[in-house]
Order: structure tokens, then C-alpha cells, then sequence
């Protein structure tokens, strides 16, 4: 599959006229058009509902245009729950999956009334002597441990993961909670994170419903939704096929009326809390070659660095690169594509096939729009850069500003030194 970047060169030319590289575009008739999307994949189900996963771009632009389709949000820290209910979103259109949870987070997330999603069984005496009680609404994380295997083999795992219940743990925890007053519950799982394959979903489905039936027959406990969590991943590589959502949406439909239905439980909600998988695609990082090297290896240098994206750097992450207005051009040169940073792993690709660029050359890293700026950081000083929104209509949208020296200098105010910094014009 080619990736075709969502804006042209002509788009970008105008753009940094207003801002200067490098920064993320997000494209909004992209967002838009798949939120829409998951909506009619799970529309058979009468209380589903996707959760917005805060972590992956956690900006209010995007996240009330995906409210608008009927998202909630997933959060995971004191921040993204501040940050949600600044929106307006809160109660149960909030999913507060956490771990090593602090106190405070959890007293906050009970006040906006979000629905907490228990990371652990020592979590259930801690919420109680937090909060005082147990809601009545509580909801617990479950790991099955061992290798998770699917269709297509071994996708991930779990035993090695710090996440979630064992299953011991959560037929004594739903029984505990129920004891302590909880009167509706839910079940929640993430076993494997960007899986690229319509399989995963109807999978991970079929453990938690035949586990959701298997609580009601001994423990009498009728869970009332369940929560498929994220890793529906994106196709970062061009040879890669895409996820189709609606047949993703229909493979767990089948599997809900095989093992749901017959149990009696066809009234279970389904919920989903994907960030990558709505998001991602939909955004990429616009950088300019502003250097070039010729040594052991051929370098191109450019204005972005790890802390604009750390994916390649941190998990050696595949990021296509299009070389905007060559397009067309033959891949016939061998580049290693870096940022400034002092640290040998700040590159964006290595041994990459691209066009001849050339200083003052615009390149799109594509499939940024997840865990892209969020992940961003400050080393050697670099400062995070702007979140633009590329609108429908054509025009661009500044939707947070690039940091200056001035954010980056503000919390030294306990020193006396701020009066005398001197900043660059």
C-alpha cells in the first residue's frame, strides 16, 4: 500500500509561513471520518461506547471533535482526568484505567464521578480507605498471564506485564467489591498493544465473554460491560494492510452472539478505549533538512529531533518518510534521517531508501498522530514544538502554541536567576 501524505507541499509551504517547522499536523476529515466509522462497527451493540485513550494526543481540539462522535475519554493520571473535565466530560464518559495509583488521582476521579477500573486486587482496600466506600460502579483489569495466542501465533506476552488481575484474584475481587456495595461492574483487558490483523478483537473477545459467563455461573455476578480496551494498531509500513474496523466490529459481534447471547447476557455493553488506532494516521510530524553529512554514512539532518518524536528512538519504530514534491522521484539514495539531540538513537530512519534531498527540502514523518507530541521531552533543552489542525476546509489551525524558553525556564522561579535571563531575538 503507498502512503500518500494527507496534505501537499503547497498545503505546508503556506503553513509554516504562519509556523515554523518543525510541528504536527493533524488532519481533521481523517479523524472525522473514522471515529465515524468505529461508530457503525459497534452500532449492533446498544451501549457501546469508545473511550478515547487521553495518553496517545492528549489535546482538547481533537478530543471534543472525537466527542462529538460519541467518545468518551481514557484516562490514566491526575492531568488527563483535570483535563477531560475542563471539557466538560466527565461521569461515566470517563474510564479512569491507572496504575500504581495515587491516592489524590483516585479521590478526584470519584468526585467527576468516572468510572475506576481497578489495576489490582490490593486496589479494592485502597480505594475503600481512599475514598471512603466502593462505587457502585467499579470495574477490574484482568491478565490471563502466559503467552496470548491468536490465529496468526503469538501476539504478546501477558506474564511479563505489571498490569491487571490474575484470574484467582478477580473472582475474589468481583466478590469482595460486591460485598462492599459495588452493584454494577465491568471487566477490562489489554494484552497486546498496535496489532495490525481484523483478529485480535473477536480473540481478546471470546477469553472475556467466556470469562464474563463463567463469573455468573459461580459467582452469580453479572458483569455489565466489558471493555476490549485499545491495541488496534496502525499500518506504519507501506506493505502492511490497514485494519477494517467494520469487519473487526463484526467479528466480535459474531463471537458476542456465540457465547454472550446464549448465557443469557446479550444485554452486556461493549466498550473500547483505542488511542492509536483513532488518532494515529491521522497526524504526522513536518520537518525540514537543514544539514547534510558525508562520512562513514550518508546524514541528513533536520530541524526535529527525538523529543518531537521518540518512537524510533526508544522502540526502533518504523516512521515512513515522504519527501514532499518528490514524490514521484526515484528512491536511489541510502540516508540515515537525524534530529540534534546528542544521543547516537536520535534518528528518524537509518539506511533508508529516499530521494536525493537537499537542504530546505520539507519531509512528512508519517502516522504521528499517536504517541507522537505526547511522548514528547526537554533533553538538551529542545523545547516541544506546535500542534497544528489541518481543517476541512483547507486552512490550517493552531491548536497549541510551540514551547519557548520562557515555559521551559518558568518552573526555576524558586531561583533568583529569572530577572537576569536574557533571551535570544
Amino acid at each position: 500500500m503507498e502512503k500518500i501524505p494527507f496534505v501537499t507541499k503547497q498545503q505546508l509551504e503556506q503553513i509554516i509561513e504562519q509556523f515554523p517547522t518543525p510541528f504536527h499536523l493533524y488532519d481533521e476529515k481523517g479523524i472525522r471520518a473514522n471515529a465515524q466509522a468505529v461508530r457503525e462497527a459497534f452500532a449492533w451493540n446498544k451501549g457501546y461506547k469508545e473511550y478515547f485513550a487521553v495518553k496517545a494526543t492528549p489535546n482538547p481540539f481533537l478530543i471534543q471533535i472525537l466527542h462529538e462522535y460519541g467518545c468518551g475519554c481514557d484516562c490514566s493520571s491526575m492531568t488527563e482526568l483535570m483535563l477531560s473535565d475542563a471539557l466538560g466530560i466527565r461521569g461515566e464518559d470517563i474510564m479512569f484505567s491507572s496504575n500504581d495509583t495515587p491516592a489524590e488521582e483516585f479521590v478526584f476521579a470519584n468526585e467527576i464521578g468516572a468510572i475506576i477500573n481497578l489495576d489490582d486486587f490490593t486496589h479494592i482496600d485502597f480505594l475503600e480507605q481512599t475514598i471512603g466506600k466502593i462505587p457502585e460502579t467499579i470495574s477490574c483489569r484482568y491478565n490471563p498471564g502466559g503467552e496470548y495466542r491468536i490465529s496468526n501465533g503469538i501476539m504478546d506476552n501477558p506474564n511479563d506485564a505489571k498490569y491487571g488481575f490474575t484470574k484467582e484474584q478477580l473472582f475474589e475481587g468481583y466478590q469482595r467489591l460486591k460485598e462492599k456495595g459495588a452493584k454494577r461492574f465491568g471487566l477490562h483487558a489489554f494484552l497486546v498493544s498496535n496489532t495490525v490483523t481484523n483478529d485480535y478483537y473477536p480473540a481478546l473477545a471470546r477469553t472475556l465473554f467466556e470469562l464474563v459467563v463463567e463469573i455468573k455461573q459461580k459467582l452469580g455476578i453479572a458483569i455489565d460491560f466489558i471493555n476490549l480496551s485499545g491495541g488496534v494498531g496502525v499500518a506504519y509500513r507501506p506493505q502492511e494492510t490497514p485494519n477494517d474496523i467494520r469487519a473487526i466490529g463484526e467479528g466480535v459481534r459474531k463471537v458476542y452472539e456465540e457465547v454472550l447471547e446464549p448465557a443469557g447476557l446479550g444485554n452486556v455493553a461493549i466498550y473500547t478505549e483505542m488511542g492509536r488506532f483513532m488518532t494515529g494516521p491521522y497526524g504526522c510530524l513536518v520537518t525540514k533538512a537543514i544539514h547534510e553529512k558525508h562520512t562513514y554514512k550518508e546524514y541528513i539532518g533536520v530541524d526535529a529531533c527525538a523529543a518531537n518524536l521518540m518512537r524510533p528512538a526508544m522502540y526502533g519504530a518504523y516512521h515512513h518518510i515522504t519527501v514532499m514534491g518528490k514524490e514521484n522521484a526515484p528512491c536511489d539514495y541510502k540516508y540515515d534521517i537525524t534530529g540534534s539531540l546528542c544521543e547516537n538513537n536520535d534518528k528518524f530512519a537509518i539506511d533508508r531508501m529516499l530521494p536525493k534531498i537537499e537542504k530546505g527540502d520539507l519531509l512528512v514523518i508519517h502516522d504521528t498522530g499517536a504517541h507522537g507530541f505526547s511522548m514528547g521531552y526537554n533533553y538538551n533543552g529542545r523545547l516541544w514544538s506546535a500542534e497544528v489542525l489541518l481543517k476541512e476546509d483547507g486552512s490550517a489551525q493552531l491548536i497549541r502554541r510551540a514551547q519557548t524558553p520562557e515555559d521551559y525556564f518558568a518552573t526555576f522561579d524558586c531561583f533568583d536567576i529569572l530577572k537576569d535571563m536574557r533571551y535570544p531575538k
